[in-house]
């Protein structure tokens, strides 16, 4: 049987506010196997991109370990960590963080100028990436050309080029039409099913959530067990 991608033992986190401390997180034990792709939802507050940040590297944990294809990632230093990050994860936020002053191939371009790629092996690898996402005649332009839709599928294809481990994704349709957002879950969806990309995404919408393999929900602070929904999502 092939390793987990991600195990998350004894995971906690508290934040410190002048006097008073809050338990975002409270011994969160999680596995996400190759090739899964995995929804985390949950009312707000709930502690679901506090998770989602702590496995991508982001932040760090009280408390716990969260082991990464079997290294864990609490251990590394801080310049470490940030190497780790550029190698293992993929990014897609709510808010698309285009540079604006950049045409979407520079966008999707900028992970690449980290690594020792030749500007050929960079063409290559950021035509393969926006082909995949159905922008290859828009590399061109600029974000205030894109609509949200496709200013989305840049920043897939930002978080893709580079082939990272994981693909993390906060709340990825928050900010788009309905249209829009069915067109970038089925990208996510094709990237997991077809390549075989772990993903973790956290969402508020079950028709997202609905484009995933596996779905778990948080509430305050602490991952209920498998088929139990939030009282919040019960509600909706």
């Amino acid at each position: 049987m092939s390793q987990p991608v991600i195990e998350v033992r004894g995971l906690s986190k508290v934040f410190v506010r002048d006097s008073f401390t809050i338990a975002a997180l409270e011994e969160v034990n999680l596995t996400v196997e190759q090739g899964e792709f995995l929804c985390l939802m949950g009312p707000s507050g709930s502690g679901k991109t506090t998770l989602l940040n702590i496995i991508a590297g982001i932040d760090r944990p009280t408390s716990g370990e969260i082991q990464v294809l079997g290294e864990d990632i609490t251990q590394l230093s801080e310049d470490r960590l940030a190497a780790w990050r550029n190698v293992h994860i993929g990014f897609v936020f709510q808010t698309f963080n285009l540079i604006p002053v950049l045409t979407a191939y520079e966008n999707v371009e900028l992970p690449l100028l980290l690594t020792r790629l030749t500007a050929a092996e960079r063409r290559r690898h950021v035509s393969a990436a926006l082909e995949l996402v159905g922008l290859a005649d828009r590399m061109d332009h600029y974000p205030r050309q894109l609509s949200g839709g496709q200013e989305q599928r840049v920043a897939i294809a930002r978080a893709m080029v580079s082939d990272p481990t994981l693909l993390v994704c906060d709340e990825p349709t928050g900010d788009l039409d309905a249209q829009s957002a069915e067109e970038i879950l089925q990208i996510l969806s094709r990237l997991n099913r077809d390549f075989h990309k772990p993903i973790v995404m956290v969402t508020h919408d079950p028709r997202a959530a609905g484009f995933a393999s596996v779905i778990r929900h948080l509430e305050k602070g602490r991952l209920l067990p498998h088929g139990v929904a939030s009282s919040a999502t019960s509600r909706a």
